[in-house]
């Protein structure tokens, strides 16, 4: 992602609790710089204990200027009735979501029940953008896909011919 950002003039910073993760790409600061600092945060973070909710009230407070959120790593990573609250007071000026604190594993049942109210408000918010999580159905993702079970394949039935 940082690579992308390099056309445009706009310094790049990075957090991460690895030390020397930055590059020529983006400069590895620490939370309270990069808190200090942003004015977009995008999040590209494994879920992790650590990382569950890790987007929350007491995290959103402390940064220093409102800010625009990205995240397009799990949805558990931001506590939704949080975002919510910073959306409506500015704190956060608006949001693109590739995930959501809500998903189940299949979302042909995600509205069957009562939506919660936090996502309820977030799916009528103006300065929110959804998008569907689908950035590694590529061609390239489909075809490494394809091999890695023929390959899986192909050494079961190596295994059980011997």
């Amino acid at each position: 992602f940082s690579k992308k950002l390099r056309g445009f003039d706009v310094e790049v910073l990075c957090y991460d609790i690895k030390a020397n993760v930055g590059d020529e790409n983006a400069t590895q600061v620490s939370l309270e710089e990069l808190q200090e600092k942003s004015q977009v945060l995008s999040l590209h973070v494994p879920q992790t204990t650590a990382t569950n909710n890790m987007v929350n009230a007491e995290f959103i407070a402390c940064f220093k200027h409102p800010f625009w959120l990205l995240n397009t790593a799990r949805g558990n990573c931001v506590e939704t009735s949080d975002l919510v609250t910073a959306l409506e007071s500015k704190k956060i000026q608006g949001a693109g979501l590739d995930v959501l604190e809500y998903e189940k594993s299949s979302f042909e049942t995600m509205f069957s029940n009562e939506t919660p109210p936090a996502l309820s408000r977030l799916l009528k918010a103006d300065n929110v953008i959804f998008s569907p999580h689908v950035a590694g159905w590529t061609v390239e993702s489909h075809r490494k896909l394809a091999q890695t079970i023929i390959d899986k394949f192909v050494s079961q039935f190596h295994y059980k011919k011997k």
